[in-house]
């Protein structure tokens, strides 16, 4: 056997239904399209979200809020999961460039520290925002933070 002579197995392939090839082959006429209309006619093009000239659903509904284009989105962490971190990966120092080796945050995701949980050992931590409550409880357990 050679890839030249190949052929898939009896009975398993059709040839496609040919539309547009006269009356006698069931499928002349109009050619599956139906009678007038946009769809019918050669070069038709729908549109995404158009709903035939009707008021389109987003611009029916009412707008609401306000979403601002300077906001900045930080990733929390509480002291518990930055306690365990440095638990299973044997860390003294917690950076960005740490949790982005973790697989905890992104590149380029900026990081606030929150005060849920509690520290039992001294960590340095670099974070780019932090809780009071964090900060308290970071320099407590004999840490320090560093916002960046």
């Amino acid at each position: 056997m050679e890839l030249n002579n190949l052929k898939p197995a009896a009975g398993s392939t059709k040839s496609g239904k040919r539309i547009a090839r006269g009356q006698g082959s069931g499928r002349g006429g109009t050619s599956t399209r139906g009678h007038k209309g946009a769809k019918s006619r050669s070069g038709y093009k729908s549109k995404r979200n158009f709903e035939g000239g009707q008021m389109p659903l987003q611009m029916r509904l009412p707008k609401r809020g306000f979403n601002s284009p300077n906001r900045v989105e930080y990733v929390a962490l509480n002291l518990e999961h930055l306690q365990a971190l440095s638990e299973k990966h044997n860390l003294t120092e917690i950076t960005p460039t740490a949790l982005y080796d973790a697989g905890i945050v992104k590149k380029n995701d900026r990081i606030k520290i929150l005060g849920n949980g509690e520290l039992t050992s001294g960590l340095t931590i670099t974070a780019h925002a932090a809780s009071a409550s964090a900060k308290e409880a970071i320099e407590k357990a004999g840490g320090s933070l560093t916002l960046a």
